[in-house]
């Protein structure tokens, strides 16, 4: 969005010449109520006229916060559809879509139970857990202060282990050869301390709210 008066419109009318020239083409605009806000504001004015350019074209879009769209705007929308959460099956299968081929111990009982207690989390939420679980075994190599040695296919290899653990030699990864540093596993356990650690970005009163908003103006989704 531009300062200068008259330059926000441009830019959405140009937005959309674009699109025809370049036919077949789908605008996807995401978190709409930034540009399509019913608050008032200093920039209202600026925006007024982008709002009309986007009034005289069908577009697809997304918002965390529909309650917050301008009036005019939400009717343009003929289809107002909530998606809410995903449910336990989703989560699951973007659980396995987030681990994807990265090795681990994860089995399909582990899979259910992550889908299982991470209700009233997001698709970004879950990608979070995901990413934090990923960084376990390299966050393990920065924090060890012991290392054994390992044999891996002949090869003399060195892996983050616990003071106690037989053949420990206490030194931190800095010490240890690039060419010899063995990552430790990516664990099960990994992934749901990784669950108890990150919490739900969702409220229960975003999500009550937005089931009112769709009672009132929208359709339910899938």
């Amino acid at each position: 969005m531009s300062k200068w008066l008259g330059e926000s419109e441009k830019l959405v009318k140009n937005l959309f010449e674009m699109a025809r020239e370049r036919k077949p083409s789908i605008i996807f605009i995401d978190e709409i109520e930034a540009l399509c806000s019913s608050r008032e504001a200093e920039s209202e004015n600026l925006k007024s006229g982008m709002k009309t350019e986007f009034l005289r074209h069908l577009v697809l879009a997304a918002t965390n916060l529909p309650w917050a769209l301008d009036a005019a705007m939400r009717r343009r929308f003929q289809r107002r559809i909530h998606i809410g959460l995903p449910d336990e099956k989703a989560r699951r299968h973007m659980f396995e879509i987030g681990v994807g081929k990265t090795p681990c111990d994860l089995k399909a009982d582990d899979y259910a139970r992550l889908g299982n207690k991470t209700e009233g989390f997001s698709g970004s939420d879950i990608s979070i857990v995901v990413q934090e679980a990923l960084m376990q075994p390299v966050k393990k190599i920065n924090t060890a202060t012991h290392y054994r040695k390992v044999n891996v296919k002949g090869v003399e290899k060195y892996t983050p282990s616990t003071p106690s653990e037989p053949g420990s030699i206490p030194m931190s990864w800095r010490k240890v050869p690039a060419d010899k540093l063995l990552e430790p596993p990516l664990l099960a356990s990994d992934f749901f301390n990784a669950v108890d650690k990150i919490k739900p970005s969702v409220s229960e009163e975003d999500t009550l709210r937005s089931k009112e908003w769709t009672n009132e103006y929208g359709l339910e989704g899938t």
